[in-house]
């Protein structure tokens, strides 16, 4: 039977928020090997804005009203919104080189736009309603057309300024897999999407915009999915057969980690962009709204071998089980191996010469230190609970700086608030920097958490050009205004 079983226990309003996960930034994967090289660097993508559409008609991706079976019968359906009337969430296969061409139909009752979520897009193409776009209002549509420049799993993501939360949280969530030229050869490709969902005792949605989700640690749900279905999610494959997963995390707000159990995975990326392959320290990965993987596997040779991938909320919740079929074992393969180098992405980012700004995030609910497991709370203006360099996310908001393209920008993000940051960078990725300026961690990154009392420092080329947002992934932060923009000229 599908667990059912409520988080709501777990969830940080009402419990300690250290409990979340643990680390400067959390996303410290690798020891810090990783050290700036002497080689000259290729040159990086030129976004070409308006850039001509492909032939032929766009698919069609209509969001509109519909069900989803979240607990086994006799319990009703539950009113969500969904992409094409399917439980499923989409997922969008092109091959690298190809362009991605989608007429997003908004069937609701909402404005919409559509974020392609660490695609280093082209800036009118971002999805990023208010800001980008306008947002497309309900009975209207609005055609995506673009070509990703990188191969790798990306997310998407309904992003509106002032109105994501709620899109995101009645179900609207898909990925996009840019395959590479040439794929490493697997049995299985999967995707999988973990979602949660904060249902009242029966089957219904909660109310949206409540203050205290916002201004703490935003809308956890109380039941989790993976790809539309309760988990666990059954996957069953040959015994010693290869599998490659994408997984992603496009809950509204629920950070935590997940561990492989039974099975030994290797990460073949990091939001998207390859990376020299590894096991995951412990068999777990910090896994924070926004944040992808690509896995490779092979399962046991043993028939009937069983494992799983579990997310680490509370005494732990299985969101997948793997199981190796009954029939004979697949031939033995090469061992696993890198899935190559992105050549569009410099080998280094010079720091000498680096544009240098901080960025404080501040406000939120407060938190009595002498009352731990109290409840947080909230009392100023719901629409303003957060502030960037004390300012909030406003529609029309001038941006925070502005560098030339081609030049290296760092920023020391300090975060001053009572819960951490799960942070996304749009249009660029940026490498992890050691405390010292003395190196990098060794993969790229387009999403990170920083916990809070702490400061990260990112650093990225700024090599897109257009007007590009640092936001919260926690959907009621964004839309409460955790985020800024900057531009590049």
């Amino acid at each position: 039977m599908p667990n059912t079983r409520s988080l709501v226990p777990n969830d940080p309003v009402s419990a300690s928020r250290r409990a979340l996960l643990g680390g400067v930034a959390a996303l410290a994967l690798l020891p810090r090997g990783a050290r700036a090289q002497g080689t000259k660097a290729p040159p990086a993508p030129a976004a070409v804005p308006g850039a001509p559409a492909a032939a032929g008609s766009a698919r069609a991706l209509t969001a509109a009203p519909g069900t989803l079976r979240l607990k086994p019968e006799p319990a009703a359906p539950t009113p969500v919104w969904s992409f094409d009337g399917r439980a499923t969430p989409p997922v969008v296969r092109i091959r690298l080189g190809e362009m991605a061409r989608l007429k997003v139909e908004n069937r609701t009752d909402k404005p919409l736009s559509l974020h392609w979520h660490g695609v280093r897009n082209q800036n009118p193409m971002d999805g990023v309603g208010g800001v980008t776009q306008a947002p497309i209002a309900p009975g209207a549509d609005f055609t995506y057309a673009f070509v990703p420049p990188d191969a790798g799993t990306f997310l998407i993501r309904p992003l509106v300024v002032g109105g994501s939360s709620e899109p995101s949280g009645r179900g609207l969530a898909g990925a996009l897999v840019v395959e590479e030229a040439t794929p490493p050869a697997v049995d299985q490709d999967l995707t999988l999407l973990m979602q949660d969902w904060r249902l009242d005792d029966a089957t219904t949605l909660l109310p949206f915009g409540q203050p205290v989700f916002a201004g703490s640690s935003g809308r956890l749900g109380s039941l989790v999915t993976l790809n539309g279905v309760p988990v666990p999610a059954p996957i069953t494959a040959r015994p010693g057969s290869r599998l490659r997963l994408r997984l992603g995390n496009v809950c509204n707000a629920r950070a935590t980690r997940i561990r492989f159990d039974g099975v030994k995975v290797y990460v073949l990326a990091v939001d998207g962009q390859p990376t020299d392959t590894f096991e995951p320290l412990r068999a777990t990965l910090p896994f924070p709204p926004g944040t992808r993987y690509d896995l490779m596997l092979d399962m046991p040779t043993e028939a009937g071998a069983k494992g799983a991938i579990t997310a680490l909320i509370g005494n732990g919740i299985a969101l997948a089980t793997l199981a190796a079929t009954d029939e004979a074992a697949a031939p033995p393969r090469p061992p696993i191996a890198k899935i190559g180098d992105n050549p569009l992405l410099p080998a280094e980012v010079k720091l000498q010469n680096a544009v240098r700004r901080d960025i404080t995030i501040t406000g939120g609910a407060r938190v009595d230190k002498d009352k731990p497991a109290a409840e947080p709370v909230y009392t100023g203006d719901p629409s303003r609970v957060w502030s960037v360099n004390g300012a909030p996310g406003t529609a029309g908001m001038a941006p925070l700086f502005s560098v030339k393209r081609g030049h290296v920008v760092v920023l020391a993000i300090r975060n001053e608030t009572a819960f951490p940051q799960s942070l996304h960078l749009h249009g660029h990725v940026f490498r992890l920097l050691h405390p010292l300026d003395d190196g990098w961690e060794p993969y790229w990154l387009d999403t990170f958490q920083l916990l809070e009392g702490r400061t990260a420092r990112i650093a990225f080329k700024a090599d897109n050009p257009g007007r590009w947002l640092i936001s919260a992934t926690v959907l009621e932060r964004f839309d409460t205004g955790l985020w800024t923009l900057f531009e590049v000229t």
